[in-house]
């Protein structure tokens, strides 16, 4: 099981990681540093990782991890962004999901707009590795 640990700020998370190409590819180019943008109760960066659609899925559930091609970007979701019909969680085009934060993902909405992210490695099929409840 590939596992990461996400820091935005003073948030920290752990993940878990698909067994997809989106996946593979994304784990593959880590560890990764950039800046946060916030779209609406979403946040999102741009990563060096240029990928096609796998099955991507139009709206998604609080805490997945997606990968969105047109922006080659890294974005994760706890609520509603500006595309929501409602109370669904809607990117702004379909997106590749690729992972699931481990918790609670509504701990990045104090995440404001500019915050340095990264992303890095937890070891791959070793004992877990410690991450905050």
């Amino acid at each position: 099981m590939r596992r990461v640990r996400i820091t935005a700020g003073p948030v920290t998370a752990c993940a878990t990681l698909t067994e997809s190409r989106t996946a593979a590819a994304i784990w593959n180019a880590l560890p990764l540093s950039a800046r946060a943008h916030r779209w609406g109760e979403e946040i999102y960066f741009a990563i060096p990782v240029a990928l096609a659609p796998e099955q991507p899925q139009a709206v998604v559930a609080a805490g997945d991890l997606g990968y969105w091609p047109p922006g080659r970007a890294f974005c994760i979701f706890w609520g509603p962004t500006p595309a929501s019909r409602g109370d669904e969680i809607r990117p702004a085009s379909p997106v590749n999901v690729f992972g699931c934060i481990e918790g609670d993902a509504t701990l990045f909405a104090t995440v404001p707009d500019g915050t340095p992210v990264r992303v890095v490695r937890l070891e791959e099929n070793g004992p877990p590795a410690p991450c905050p409840p």
